[in-house]
């Protein structure tokens, strides 16, 4: 590749850097053709792009971007890394590389940068096993209405009772 055409590569990364919510990087390293095709479709499914560029370009892009980097080392851009930038929900694609990685064995998740907060492997891969948004919301929605149907079962009780007496009188 060019010089021309490597900072060409940068600023377009860079733009793609600056317009995330989600920024994750990847050691797709064993990943085969057909895999790396099916994880980029199940990506797209979310809004979310996968790219696959070099390190040293990448740290380039990251530095033009001005993303906070604190906590990412030397060791994170090394080997064969992979870019997943999403524009749109930011754990979505967290969720779509867990379990991908669950069925392939690959991508190993490296560093990630979620809604501005910096987030280790470790931090990705308890974020990948959390259920989907709409799960979240359904639960917490639950929650809330449990109350809510307790206090009418808790109001309908006497009168229940009320209606029984009263049909059992009837009889």
């Amino acid at each position: 590749m060019k010089k021309a055409e490597k900072s060409v590569l940068v600023d377009n990364i860079a733009l793609e850097l600056k317009d995330a919510k989600g920024v994750v990087l990847v050691n797709f390293a064993g990943m085969g053709v057909k895999a790396q095709q099916e994880l980029k479709k199940r990506l797209k499914e979310v809004s979310s792009k996968m790219f696959v560029v070099k390190n040293t370009l990448l740290g380039r892009a990251m530095e033009a971007a001005k993303i906070d980097s604190k906590g990412m080392n030397e060791s994170i851009l090394t080997g064969q890394t992979a870019l997943i930038v999403s524009a749109g929900d930011a754990v979505a694609p967290i969720s779509v590389l867990g379990k991908f990685a669950k069925e392939f064995e690959v991508p190993k998740m490296k560093f990630g940068i979620v809604e501005g907060a910096v987030q280790d492997e470790n931090a990705l891969a308890k974020i990948a096993a959390l259920p989907g948004r709409d799960a979240l919301l359904g639960q917490v929605l639950g929650s809330l209405m449990s109350g809510m149907y307790s206090l009418v079962g808790t109001l309908q009780s006497p009168m229940q009772g009320l209606v029984y007496t009263i049909s059992q009188k009837a009889k």
